[in-house]
């Protein structure tokens, strides 16, 4: 393939020996047109190329893979890690890896680390296409340890603030951590199958030991799963810890409300009484004490009639 056909169809490409790594970044349909003419894919993989909504699975044919994975993409703006997908076809003499998203780092990196240096490309692309896969899917998993460590780091400094700072920030917080390893779980989660797949299941033109390489791979993945299950106990425990904070400190308010009624509800008592259009003992129109007994018998009733409806509803 010519540099202007490439420049064209926005594909890049790089061999060593009789291995080449076709690279395609933001496919359109023109790539996929170009896939179909040199290569012997089926038609509904290639239509899941240009398809953002794909599980991990692997499609196995007589001689390549077809497989689709997803990768962790932090979003800054948003504080949410987002799911990239690499679509890989693989067969002897060829890989092809196509990506839709731009901020999937590690694999235009390490292509462009083969794609210039000499001897990279002579080290990965100098054995077979197995060898090659094997250290993509490492450099894409091992991408995902520095994601999690952020998550990690974010959930120490809830713990360090949990106690003095306000309740709705740190609730926020929580929330935002636990919002962002939801969807880490979600991304990582269905990419163990598949992983294991490969290391469990023999393909006649793997020459490298799969149990090995790609199992090393499973192992990276189900250590980063592990991880997120530790931290997803965390936060739960953090925001369980900040509900009782929070029914702590409404408690305490309660109390020191209760203390202030019960300190101000014998003056309004009284001034409630001597406030009243009737004579009374001591008031500006004296009286006999006959009116101050019917209205404290009134109240009496009413308060030992609310009692009993309290007691009648287990409320008391």
């Amino acid at each position: 393939m010519s540099a202007v056909e490439q420049k064209e169809l926005n594909i890049d490409s790089i061999s060593e020996g009789k291995l080449s790594w076709i690279y395609i970044e933001k496919p359109s349909g023109d790539e996929v047109e170009f896939l179909e003419q040199h290569f012997n894919f089926h038609p509904l993989n290639l239509d899941d190329v240009l398809s953002r909504v794909q599980r991990p699975k692997i499609d196995e044919y007589e001689d390549h893979l077809f497989i689709v994975l997803h990768f962790p993409v932090f979003d800054k703006e948003n504080r949410i890690t987002r799911p990239s997908e690499v679509d890989i076809f693989i067969g002897e003499n060829y890989v092809v890896t196509v990506h839709c998203s731009a901020n999937l780092k590690p694999l235009a990196k390490f292509f462009r680390e083969c794609q210039i240096h000499e001897k990279s490309r002579q080290t990965y692309l100098g054995r077979t296409s197995s060898f090659l896969l094997y250290h993509i899917l490492d450099r894409l998993v091992n991408y995902c340890f520095p994601i999690l460590g952020k998550i990690t780091e974010s959930i120490d400094d809830i713990e360090d603030v949990i106690f003095t700072k306000a309740v709705p920030e740190t609730v926020r917080q929580i929330s935002l951590i636990r919002r962002d390893l939801i969807s880490f779980r979600r991304v990582i989660r269905p990419q163990i199958p598949v992983l294991e797949t490969l290391e469990r299941e023999d393909y006649p033109f793997f020459k490298e030991e799969q149990e090995i390489y790609f199992g090393d791979i499973a192992d990276h993945i189900r250590k980063i799963w592990d991880g997120l299950e530790d931290c997803k106990e965390v936060v739960d425990g953090l925001a369980d810890t900040s509900n009782w904070l929070t029914s702590h400190r409404i408690q305490e308010i309660m109390r020191v409300l209760t203390i202030i009624m019960a300190i101000l509800a014998p003056p309004t008592l009284l001034s409630g009484i001597f406030g009243m259009n009737i004579p009374l003992p001591g008031g500006i129109e004296s009286g006999n004490l006959l009116p101050l007994g019917i209205l404290l018998s009134v109240m009496a009733l009413v308060g030992a009639g609310m009692f009993i409806y309290l007691r009648r509803r287990k409320w008391l």
